[in-house]
């Protein structure tokens, strides 16, 4: 995605922010508190177009790897597996503040828990969901 105008961006991003936080908000408030959500919030209105399309790159990424981890019935523990888990870490900086392995491992186990993060992830291959999950575990543990 190539937006040459700030301004564009900008608006772009509020939007972002502003529907995740419709959708999601009073969730991520509860679960993890106020300041949290409001400093993911801060971050992903700072991000640049070009940190932007990296996410957006890694997110691709993520998904296509998953996908044929789970065909070729890879373990979650094996050297793919954890660059997997890796980048998913690294998926998640662009928005959390901080970092800690037990979020990593929460957001992961929520995967499961919440038929539209396990949809979001099994949209095309049943079973990333939980390869992801057991990778994350596997990486952080």
């Amino acid at each position: 995605m190539i937006m040459c105008d700030g301004k564009k961006f900008k608006g772009f991003k509020g939007k972002l922010v502003e529907e995740n936080e419709a959708k999601y908000g009073a969730e991520v408030r509860e679960r993890y508190g106020d300041k949290a959500a409001d400093e993911s919030n801060a971050r992903m209105m700072d991000i640049t177009q070009e940190q932007y399309d990296r996410l957006q790159s890694i997110s691709g990424e993520i998904l296509d790897r998953l996908e044929i981890a789970v065909i070729l019935e890879a373990a979650p523990d094996s050297e793919e597996g954890c660059a997997i888990a890796s980048l998913h870490k690294d998926f998640l900086g662009f928005t959390w503040p901080s970092y800690t392995k037990e979020a990593h491992q929460g957001l992961a186990q929520m995967y499961l828990e919440d038929e539209r993060f396990t949809a979001y992830y099994d949209k095309k291959i049943v079973g990333c969901a939980k390869f992801l999950r057991d990778a994350v575990f596997a990486w952080t543990e």
